[in-house]
């Protein structure tokens, strides 16, 4: 279905370019009380990416630009997932942005950010992969250190240095296989490392996924994650804990299943993500920032977003169990972050006592949010979890699901840490400042989609059984 130039199938990625160049381009120009118009125009390119998303999404699959790109229901999941999720990202952002000093370039930065990610999800050559890394990684160094404090910029400097060792190993990983396999494109790939040393081809797939396991947060490239979801802005925070990881692992998914046949890549992502859970979650045991939480949280959720990576090309339950749960992931740890962006003044687990009792709908939002992350149905994280569990057991490592299962018993703790004070009683008398109400409402959408998304992740789920 090879199809070498079609620029109207890659619609949805021109308008977040276009919107990233018209918001910084006008941005400059605009005075500081009208950058809401910057802000308007962001919206605008993520609601017409969407759009075009949509409009497309019941064509067949193909692959365009010399079989470089694939336009597939892989990257149509991430193209909606994150639009959606960098929507929700501004929308939580409005009421600490608003009149900042570098407001339109943050949105500019989001939006090339976004683009990085789905130019990663659709990658179907090495060198196109490497762009999207690049594209994906290089404005968040700026996002994080955009709040100007001390621990914001230690955290960008962190992140740019793992992430310059990472993507060097990354692009000696493409060197590698490229070597070997006489190609770059996953089309011609298999075909070509079936002859190939099985140690060259391992070093350049271990090197290769280590770039991606970066991008999605995950053991080993993770240890910017925590520092980076606590200095930096809480906007910042929400984005790169969430959208960079669905185009890192849905990327980490093509290439599994186009190496499918070298000895140990399954085991060695399964043994990846079985790590990751549950380092992530033991070292959340201790947190009491909320924000830091969340990034060791996040850590953890990216082990369970590679259990149907380690099962790639092995069970049908795979891909749909993927992308199902990267949604169910997104909206959910966004609405987490809405309630901590709506509450700034709070800035430890303690400070939310009574919280139910003052907002009780805030309250709700994280409720069902913190329930979520840890799998409690009818929420759409519970549903991902059992259908990955499902997946790995159907793929032949049992092992991997019951991993799954009783990581989620050991999140459970840290997770009730926080809402325990939430649910306490407190002075009725006692006031409370008032949260934000951008961000309120940003909390109270994303933690309704957690719902609906569980609710009808059968139908959503029906094109594959």
């Amino acid at each position: 279905m090879g199809m070498a130039m079609q620029p109207s199938a890659l619609l949805p990625e021109i308008c977040l370019l276009v919107g990233a160049l018209v918001t910084l381009l006008g941005g400059s120009f605009l005075p500081r009380r009208r950058q809401w118009v910057a802000r308007l125009v962001a919206v605008v390119a993520l609601l017409a990416s969407s759009a075009a998303t949509l409009v497309a999404a019941g064509d067949p699959a193909l692959l365009v630009y010399t079989d470089t790109f694939a336009v597939d229901d892989a990257t149509t999941a991430a193209r909606l997932v994150v639009a959606a999720g960098t929507l929700l990202v501004i929308g939580l952002g409005v009421d600490e942005l608003t009149g900042a000093r570098q407001e339109s370039e943050t949105y500019t930065l989001l939006l090339l950010s976004a683009l990085g990610a789905v130019v990663m999800a659709g990658a179907a050559d090495l060198l196109v992969l490497a762009v999207g890394f690049l594209l994906a990684s290089i404005p968040l160094y700026g996002l994080i250190g955009m709040s100007r404090t001390a621990r914001a910029a230690e955290a960008a400097l962190k992140t740019y240095l793992l992430g310059a060792l990472f993507g060097i190993t990354m692009l000696l990983g493409v060197t590698v296989l490229f070597g070997v396999g006489g190609t770059t494109t996953y089309t011609s790939l298999t075909a070509g490392l079936q002859d190939a040393p099985a140690a060259a081809v391992a070093v350049g797939v271990v090197a290769v996924l280590a770039g991606l396991m970066f991008k999605a947060g995950a053991v080993p490239g993770h240890f910017w994650v925590p520092d980076a979801a606590q200095g930096a802005g809480t906007t910042a925070a929400a984005f790169l804990t969430t959208l960079p990881k669905v185009g890192a692992v849905i990327a980490a998914y093509r290439l599994v299943e186009v190496v499918a046949g070298a000895a140990g890549t399954g085991l060695l992502v399964a043994g990846v993500a079985v790590l990751g859970m549950t380092l992530g979650n033991l070292a959340a045991f201790a947190q009491t920032d909320p924000r830091r939480l969340l990034g060791w949280s996040t850590v953890s959720q990216v082990g369970y977003l590679l259990v149907p990576v380690a099962v790639a090309g092995r069970s049908d339950l795979a891909l749909p169990s993927l992308l199902l749960y990267l949604a169910a992931y997104a909206v959910t740890n966004l609405a987490a972050f809405a309630v901590v962006a709506a509450l700034p003044e709070r800035r430890t687990l303690a400070e939310y006592r009574g919280l139910g009792r003052h907002r009780p709908w805030l309250a709700g939002a994280l409720l069902v949010s913190l329930l979520g992350l840890v799998g409690t149905p009818p929420t759409a994280v519970f549903v991902g979890k059992l259908t990955t569990a499902s997946a790995a057991w159907d793929g032949g490592l049992p092992w991997l699901a019951v991993a799954v299962l009783v990581n989620t018993l050991l999140s459970l703790f840290y997770y009730l840490r926080w809402l325990a004070p939430v649910v306490a009683r407190t002075d009725p008398h006692a006031t409370a400042p008032a949260p934000r109400p951008f961000a309120e409402v940003a909390a109270l959408l994303a933690a309704a989609a957690s719902l609906l998304l569980g609710l009808m992740s059968g139908v959503l789920l029906s094109p594959w059984s």
